[in-house]
């Protein structure tokens, strides 16, 4: 059964899209692990991930996307974003076989996190809070760079 894109606030929509760049963060890691690719490698994809996009996004998110609405739904968020913090931590203080298992954890973490964001919490966001909040919201979010992944070595790609 195929899925319909789903359709997003003009306000919110580029912290959506950068949502895509995260889910394929997360595939990118599956195959480096799939192609036997040297989990440092890896890690410091990771690292640069986290620090260059994953870390804004997350600040971005708690400072001004969830600000306005303190409910059970962003409280969730909030603890899965502390969550895959120390998932990031324990990546790159692994090596070994060690590494390859905490590198599939993260995937898995940042994965179930986008896709809770995506089908739960945003649509949430969208109908509990006002227009003009998701308008102050977007003027805000404009202020951002937009989520990029420039990575040059492409581990993904080839086992080389």
């Amino acid at each position: 059964m195929e899925q319909k894109p789903i359709k997003r606030n003009e306000h919110i929509l580029q912290h959506s899209k950068d949502h895509h760049f995260t889910l394929l963060f997360c595939w990118k890691i599956r195959q480096g692990i799939k192609r036997g690719v040297d989990a440092e490698r890896i890690k410091k994809y990771v690292q640069h991930f986290w620090q260059q996009n994953m870390v804004a996004h997350f600040r971005e998110e708690e400072d001004i996307l969830f600000a306005p609405l303190k409910d059970e739904k962003v409280q969730r968020a909030i603890e899965e974003h502390e969550q895959i913090k120390e998932q990031v931590n324990a990546v790159l203080q692994s090596s070994g076989e060690e590494a390859s298992k905490q590198l599939i954890l993260i995937a898995n973490l940042v994965d179930k996190h986008v896709r809770y964001e995506e089908r739960e919490l945003y649509p949430h966001l969208e109908k509990m809070l006002t227009y003009a909040q998701l308008e102050n919201i977007g003027i805000h979010l404009l202020e951002t760079p937009v989520l990029k992944d420039d990575y040059a070595d492409e581990f993904w790609v080839s086992k080389n």
